[in-house]
């Protein structure tokens, strides 16, 4: 049949490396064309598309057979995806399976709805394949109910500090087995997968404490509460930035899910000696990353995992943020006894990862969250309160949406002398990002908001870590920061048990910098904007934090366009600024380091659906390199 055809030939100039642009009407017409035929694209060269995508008319082509085979129904995308993993080697054929299974449905509710080319499926595009540069940010003006009136930060009061902890996540392997291989064929180890992972079959067993290739075991967790018990005993709350469940994406389903954040909550419930403020990460979903949003009419919804959340949460934040919680997966608490107010975001809802954001009609306000959240910051700036607002993905990073970055950065310059800093997780690695009220001239006078983002206790990405924060009670400015880490290299990790101790101070490393030292002085925005500004003049500097970053675990030199690239994200809290272009992912970040692949990635991909489909495209392009051209 004609369209079938159409599609084939696509593939075969893909082979050739031939660039094919069609204008709107052309493009239109093969897809009308594709999902008019009653002949679906085989398997094969589906597979051969994706093989040869390196531009983005041909990820745009891709789509239009998705497209086709979704007109055959969700099973049809699903068994063309597995085979294609399965052939390409991806991942193992179970991973595969266990992946797509969940995944693929929602890739084919999305691609039935959505026009090609379009603005939703070019975004796609870079999601999925990595192709296509991003579009630009859809205009869209946040209504505000006032006027920004003209206040600035307040200076510190020069009270005595109180202090809280963040830590962010733990990623708690409830089903760790000590002795079993930690150095496997899936994306994550230290489970029986096969008999040849069973403790005493295996030349790599994982020991009692973790595993840099594994998730966190119940004695690191344990360990983790106390150490925090130890070095912050006055400690007033702590803030947990999210991500529970294990890595084992493909496993995972509702039951487990729940079963693992209960658990986690309960642990900390009982473990640590102060209220927890928590929020959602993008592994609190079952298939993980999925939040579709409020009236998608699909068997699938996120309100199992808001109440399951939300029930958690309600002995720290009482019965009116929970009725919120259950609402929109986020909520407002007033800290009894303080002038401050803790804001937690379900940053899912503009997370690229989260495949119910590519609606046909791409909403500006999924949820109504942002004007949920200018509700709140006004209550807030009226009370003359102080406000915290966390999350789980930082709002900069490569992971995040670019509208809705920028429609969170538009609330935040409205709100920036009510907001005294912001918190987040996800990177597994500690860093920083900055707002700013002008991009065009970034500088300490434009700087105006800080985000601050959490280490990790998984030890996927560096050592085990958490923060202690030293703040002013009045204005709850952050005056110092405090990292405390247990490297698993430490001699006796594994037979006595993790080592904590004070890894560094923000003040102490980066105050001496631009000299900023004095003890009552905040670490204000325009504090960190100078920091970045020692950084591009001194490499040494610059190094160490880079170093930082894993906690001195597997450090690589970082110089020129990667020191360029670093440092424009530091100045980046909004994510069309942060200098990160599509870049194809190989199967994890363990699969790398036994290839010998060094890759600096600050995002913490799972390996999912879109993993999965940038593998299959990245050993198509090796697999060009390597095979002797030959003529068609």
């Amino acid at each position: 049949m004609a369209p079938a055809n159409h599609i084939v030939a696509l593939a075969h100039l893909g082979e050739r490396q031939t660039e094919v642009h069609f204008g709107p009407c052309t493009v239109r017409y093969l897809e009308v064309l594709c999902i008019a035929s009653q002949d679906r694209p085989s398997d094969d060269h589906f597979l051969m598309q994706i093989e040869n995508t390196a531009s983005c008319s041909q990820c745009r082509t891709v789509l239009f057979s998705l497209k086709a085979l979704a007109r055959f129904g969700d099973q049809a995308v699903v068994n063309a995806l597995t085979t294609g993993c399965i052939q390409a080697g991806a991942e193992d054929e179970d991973v595969c399976k266990g992946i797509i299974a969940q995944e693929g449905p929602i890739v084919a509710r999305t691609i039935r709805n959505i026009a090609i080319p379009s603005h939703t499926s070019d975004l796609l595009c870079t999601v999925l394949l990595a192709q296509c540069h991003v579009p630009k940010v859809r205009p869209h003006q946040v209504k505000f109910p006032r006027p920004k009136p003209n206040t600035t930060r307040p200076a510190p009061s020069g009270r005595e500090p109180i202090k809280f902890v963040h830590l962010s996540d733990v990623h708690v392997d409830l089903n760790y087995e000590v002795g079993s291989n930690a150095n496997c064929s899936k994306p994550i180890c230290c489970r029986s997968f096969t008999p040849s992972d069973a403790p005493g079959n295996n030349s790599y067993p994982a020991g009692p404490h973790g595993d840099h290739n594994c998730d966190s075991p119940k004695t690191l967790e344990q360990s983790f509460y106390a150490a925090i018990n130890a070095f912050a005993p006055d400690a007033k709350f702590a803030l947990f930035t999210g991500d529970i469940p294990e890595h084992h994406v493909w496993l995972v389903n509702q039951s487990s899910v729940t079963h693992s954040i209960e658990d986690t909550y309960h642990e900390m419930s009982s473990a640590l000696k102060m209220p927890v403020f928590g929020t959602l990460g993008n592994h609190e979903a079952a298939p993980v990353n999925s939040y579709p949003f409020k009236g998608v009419v699909d068997p699938i919804s996120s309100q199992w995992v808001y109440d399951v959340v939300s029930k958690a949460w309600s002995k720290w934040i009482g019965k009116e943020s929970r009725a919120a919680a259950d609402e929109y997966g986020a909520y407002a608490y007033k800290v009894p006894n303080m002038n401050l107010r803790v804001i937690s975001l379900n940053t899912n809802l503009f997370y690229k990862f989260n495949l119910w954001v590519f609606e046909a009609d791409m909403q500006y306000d999924p949820n109504r969250q942002f004007k949920w959240l200018v509700d709140e910051l006004q209550s807030a700036e009226d009370a003359g309160e102080r406000v915290y607002i966390m999350g789980h993905m930082p709002p900069g990073v490569n992971d995040a949406l670019h509208d809705g970055s920028n429609y969170f950065d538009q609330v935040v310059n409205r709100y920036d002398a009510t907001i005294a800093a912001m918190f987040w997780g996800h990177t597994h690695k500690e860093s920083f990002e900055l707002s700013y009220s002008n991009h065009s001239d970034l500088s300490h006078l434009t700087a105006s908001m800080v985000s601050y983002i959490s280490p990790s206790l998984t030890p996927t990405s560096g050592s085990p870590a958490f923060r202690l924060f030293t703040v002013d009670p009045i204005t709850f400015g952050v005056l110092d920061i405090t990292t405390y880490s247990a490297p698993l290299e430490h001699p006796g990790y594994q037979k006595k048990g993790p080592v904590w101790s004070e890894y560094t101070s923000a003040k102490d490393t980066y105050g001496r910098l631009i000299g900023w030292t004095d003890s009552k002085s905040e670490l204000t925005p325009a504090f960190w904007h100078n920091v970045t500004e020692a950084f591009e003049a001194d490499q040494e500097a610059f190094q160490a934090y880079y170093n930082r970053k894993s906690r001195g675990w597997e450090t690589a030199e970082c110089i020129d366009d990667c020191k360029k690239d670093e440092i424009c994200q530091l100045r980046a809290a909004e994510a069309q600024y942060n200098c990160q272009v599509p870049n194809r992912r190989f199967p994890s970040d363990k699969r790398n380091r036994q290839l010998g692949i060094k890759i600096d990635d600050d995002e913490c991909h799972s390996s999912g659906l879109a993993n999965i489909l940038q593998v299959i495209a990245s050993r198509g392009a090796e697999k060009r390199l390597i095979e002797p051209k030959q003529d068609l």
